[in-house]
């Protein structure tokens, strides 16, 4: 299990830029030994349309199948803070749909904008479930997830979505792109106790001999507790653990970039937004501090570096950031290039805007595909949900690090995590920049690694 949530109640910040190794829980690698998909592959797509076609459950016609879509596309942070899984959903359901949609039966997608608040998803999840009817939700990505009791309530699948908050680690019907291993039986997690691993800390201590790690925070309790938990999965990794608060109003960034430099640190963590992990790159350059990676999550990991970042061009090439998915820019793999394809085909004006969390949005519609396509004609929620419980995990046709919903016996135990990893480089893709993996093989790059207890 690794911690693939990000947490984002951090007051009026979310932790859009959180590198701890993300929060929430997986299951372990070793209990992966088979997938359902050929890896690599492009999903088949059924054009066919069987001789009856009923219309089988809440949503569903002869010729047409009803998907919700959540997203906060106008939160307080931004329009692109949470959208990006929306637009790989649809992305995936457009090409879909041009490619003869699922038995014959086209997708129909309801994009709801949330505005990134508790009163907003509720409307939303009001709004398509019992106006609109959805037969289920794929490529949600909400700030607050206020609707998600609701959801559950009403049996309706919730396939693939961003893990933002705690939601995915509690309900039933909730399946986080992540996968998980908590029961969701209305509590979180075991106990209200979420577990998470170190192999991100590990691989940056054995790949890049990293010994002495920042972590950084606002003055904030919610970043502080974030701070916290990465400093404990550190120093069990053997790291030697500096951490510094900066004012949320009034940040003194050289300040904390100069600790550094005298600190000599090898790696950079934090408990940052977006905006702030912008403010410590530059001052990092000002100061002419040099480290071995800063490390972001799997949501920093986009092409708005290029851009985001371009007043700290030594910290730039300095960025790190892990996944448990392939790199969206690895278009040798066809499940990739299908990707890439369908964001030219259907979104061309956020080619510069490119991102995993476009990439996962994309997954999650193509994990509901197969679900629904092993329905057949009788096409139900509850055939939807017995193959996202199935026993054997699920790869996204080799897009994803193997994935499942089965209750861990043992939450606490050591565990063996796999991850992806990734770096920023300028002189890639013909100098224009690019991420460049780091990892051959992820399902290969794994490591036995202790789990960590914490409360969300």
């Amino acid at each position: 299990m690794a911690h693939r949530r990000l947490v984002t109640n951090l007051g009026l910040v979310a932790c859009a830029g959180l590198t701890l190794v993300a929060c929430g829980t997986r299951r372990a690698s070793r209990d992966f030994e088979s997938t359902p998909s050929s890896p690599g592959s492009v999903p088949a797509v059924s054009t066919s349309t069987p001789a009856a076609n009923p219309a089988s459950d809440v949503g569903v016609s002869p010729t047409e199948i009803r998907v919700g879509v959540i997203a906060s596309r106008t939160s307080v942070l931004g329009p692109d803070a949470f959208s990006a899984p929306s637009y790989g959903a649809q992305a995936y359901f457009d090409g879909l749909n041009a490619r003869g949609g699922i038995h014959g039966r086209r997708v129909k997608v309801d994009v709801c904008d949330d505005t990134g608040t508790g009163a907003g998803n509720i409307k939303c999840v009001r709004k398509l479930i019992d106006s609109d009817h959805v037969f289920a939700l794929a490529g949600t990505s909400a700030f607050q997830y206020a609707g998600a009791s609701y959801v559950s309530q009403k049996g309706v699948p919730d396939i693939g979505g961003q893990p933002i908050g705690n939601e995915y680690e509690q309900y039933q019907h909730l399946y986080s792109i992540y996968g998980s291993s908590s029961p969701r039986n209305g509590s979180v997690g075991f106990g209200g106790k979420l577990y998470g691993g170190t192999e991100v800390y590990r691989y940056f201590k054995q790949d890049l001999g990293a010994k002495t790690a920042e972590v950084v925070a606002y003055n904030q309790a919610d970043s502080l507790r974030f701070a916290d938990l990465t400093a404990r999965g550190l120093k069990l990794e053997g790291y030697q653990v500096f951490t510094d608060q900066v004012d949320f109003g009034v940040a003194n960034w050289d300040a904390v970039a100069l600790n550094m430099k005298a600190r000599h640190v090898d790696v950079v963590f934090d408990a940052l937004e977006s905006s702030g992990n912008v403010n410590l790159c530059n001052a990092m350059d000002r100061n002419g501090v040099k480290v071995k990676a800063k490390v972001m999550t799997v949501q920093g990991w986009s092409d708005t570096v290029r851009s985001d970042y371009g007043a700290a061009p030594t910290c730039r090439n300095s960025l790190y950031a892990t996944a448990t998915d392939l790199n969206y820019a690895d278009v040798s793999h066809p499940v990739v290039n299908q990707f890439r394809d369908d964001m030219k085909r259907f979104f061309p004006d956020r080619e510069k805007k490119v991102s995993m969390w476009e990439l996962e949005g994309w997954a999650s519609a193509q994990w509901f595909t197969d679900a629904a396509t092993s329905c057949g004609a009788q096409l139900n929620r509850g055939c939807v949900e017995k193959y996202m419980n199935q026993t054997q995990p699920y790869d996204g046709h080799g897009l994803l690090t193997p994935r499942r919903f089965q209750v861990s016996p043992n939450p606490g135990a050591s565990t063996r995590n796999c991850l992806n990893v990734a770096r920023w480089q300028d002189s890639a893709n013909n100098g224009q920049g690019a991420w460049v993996t780091q990892t051959p093989d992820m399902n290969n790059t794994c490591f036995d690694v202790p789990s960590i207890a914490y409360s969300p």
